[in-house]
């Protein structure tokens, strides 16, 4: 449940922060935007270890590992950056949503996971709810920023799941820190040779970015965590309801029949194995206290 209550909410941090990035990339590179969600964080990151006291556990770590996800989050952003620059936010989440079936597929050979068959059915039905939700058009794909969206969710899924392996090693505020210093170095060197001075009048949607960049890091490393990978990224599904809300909230639009049929079939699909889960882990606990 703490899992994915935490899913949940970094889905809301991350569908604020998506806006933030395609608000950006009118104006600037798809990998500086990647530097400047990095470089913005950091400050905000420094002042939680500090409270947190964490400050000497961030350096037992294994640096292959933590090397590998700032690779993945640098590529990540860039290249959704510039997917959803060149989509509509609707049909960049439709692809994007492969991410929990690649993650799901994953923690099979990476994690050992095994994936019971009411997770690959609830994954099932929450794509094809996305799909009636969406609608997508044929060619609404076809081009350089769909393949970039497809592959953005390939980086988040294998940084999702190298995540959860560093997560048995690793204590949870090195991941937090060391892939926001990551993305910071690696996507300013990216960047530097075509940068774009920031204007001024930009200061206030850095903020925004900071914020919600941080809240959504901070809660989806607690997601994987304590939580098994194959059953907490179906709930990357609510990414629609979040998208729903900051549509009516901001832009004062209504969802027609199909979307609210894709978001039942959505909802319908979480609760579901939300139920087969906590089922099985009340038989665990019986089993357990039965048989020591």
């Amino acid at each position: 449940m703490q899992s994915i209550t935490a899913m949940v909410v970094a889905v809301g941090f991350f569908a604020l922060m998506d806006s933030v990035l395609k608000t950006l990339a009118d104006h600037y590179p798809a990998v500086q935007v990647a530097a400047l969600r990095g470089l913005v964080a950091l400050p905000l990151v420094f002042a939680y270890l500090t409270w947190r006291r964490a400050w000497p556990r961030v350096w037992h770590l294994r640096w292959p590992l933590h090397l590998l996800r700032g690779v993945l989050a640098v590529a990540m952003l860039s290249l959704f950056t510039y997917g959803v620059h060149g989509l509509p936010l609707s049909n960049a989440y439709t692809l994007f949503f492969i991410a929990p079936l690649l993650i799901t597929l994953l923690a099979i050979p990476v994690l050992g996971e095994r994936v019971p068959r009411t997770h690959w059915w609830a994954i099932a039905a929450g794509l094809a709810g996305v799909l009636v939700a969406m609608r997508p058009s044929p060619g609404a794909f076809v081009g350089w920023a769909g393949l970039a969206v497809l592959g953005a969710a390939a980086c988040y899924a294998a940084s999702a799941v190298s995540g959860r392996l560093l997560c048995r090693s690793d204590a949870p505020e090195s991941l937090v820190l060391w892939s926001m210093v990551m993305m910071a170095v690696f996507g300013t060197a990216l960047a530097l040779p075509g940068w774009v001075p920031v204007r001024a009048a930009d200061g206030w949607l850095l903020l925004a970015l900071a914020v919600t960049g941080f809240g959504g890091q901070l809660a989806i490393t607690q997601a994987f965590r304590h939580g098994q990978a194959s059953a907490v990224a179906p709930f990357e599904y609510t990414a629609l309801a979040w998208g729903l809300g900051l549509d009516w909230v901001f832009w004062q639009t209504l969802p027609d029949g199909y979307t609210l049929l894709g978001a039942a079939i959505i909802v319908a699909s979480g609760i579901y194995l939300l139920r087969h889960e906590r089922v099985h882990a009340q038989a665990d606990i019986h089993t357990s206290t039965e048989h020591p």
